[in-house]
């Protein structure tokens, strides 16, 4: 049996801030009002159960306005893609939990499940209650033992961060897979381009920033698998215009 609440995953929420602290100012947050969830989405697994010791974790981010650019009037991703919570930014996909040899750990064995209250805590940073739900289901349950705590965890790491105006960058010339992630070093002290992976699709729009971390959570230097295009890949980044 794997051991889910690691001592550094109690040490990263030992240091949180206090409950009264005032939210991290994301692009979004100011408009963000977490709606009202009535029921919990039932998730069901797509894969086998893999249960490993976790030996890193990778928070990954979404571009919001690439994922909602052709979702903007489907009813699933209302809260996220309306704009009637403003325009989201870097949003979290998920929290994910690495293994040995470049495995990872997936759908483990639990009976705990979200309440709705904490599924409305994650809206404004994870912008929907089934992806929060999924995100639980498949790999907070391999790394915590409540969910509340798996959500919180991905909130602390989110406010430690500064996050870049990616909107900015979009508009330079010549853009890079090496300067997306060479800007999101900048802006943290610690942090190496190394530690930031970066996904594109196939038109090399962007559509994730992976950041990898050891066990401790301190930044780690991406596998290939993470670390996705290269520097010297053409980028560009849509601004949900």
């Amino acid at each position: 049996m794997i051991r889910r609440c690691s001592t550094s995953l109690a040490a990263l929420l030992a240091l949180a801030l206090p409950a009264a602290a005032p939210m991290p100012v994301w692009a979004q947050a100011y408009q963000c009002r977490a709606p009202a969830i009535r029921s919990v989405p039932a998730i069901a697994p797509d894969g086998p159960r893999r249960e490993m010791p976790v030996t890193g974790y990778t928070l990954a981010l979404s571009w919001s306005p690439e994922f909602c650019r052709f979702r903007e009037g489907q009813r699933a991703h209302r809260f996220q893609c309306s704009r009637d919570n403003g325009l989201f930014g870097l949003v979290v996909h998920g929290l994910w939990p690495e293994g040995p040899r470049g495995r990872w750990p997936q759908w483990c064995a639990t009976p705990a499940k979200p309440t709705p209250a904490e599924l409305a805590a994650q809206m404004c940073v994870m912008p929907s209650a089934r992806l929060a739900a999924r995100q639980w289901a498949k790999h907070g349950a391999c790394m915590a033992k409540r969910p509340a705590t798996y959500y919180r965890v991905t909130r602390i790491l989110l406010s430690g961060l500064r996050l870049p105006d990616y909107d900015r960058i979009s508009r330079e010339d010549g853009l890079t897979a090496g300067r997306i992630r060479g800007a999101f070093a900048e802006a943290n002290r610690g942090w190496s381009s190394a530690a930031v992976g970066v996904k594109l699709d196939e038109g090399g729009w962007l559509e994730e920033i992976r950041l990898c971390y050891d066990r401790g959570f301190r930044p780690k230097r991406c596998d290939a698998r993470r670390f996705g295009a290269k520097d010297d890949a053409p980028a560009r980044i849509w601004r949900g215009l």
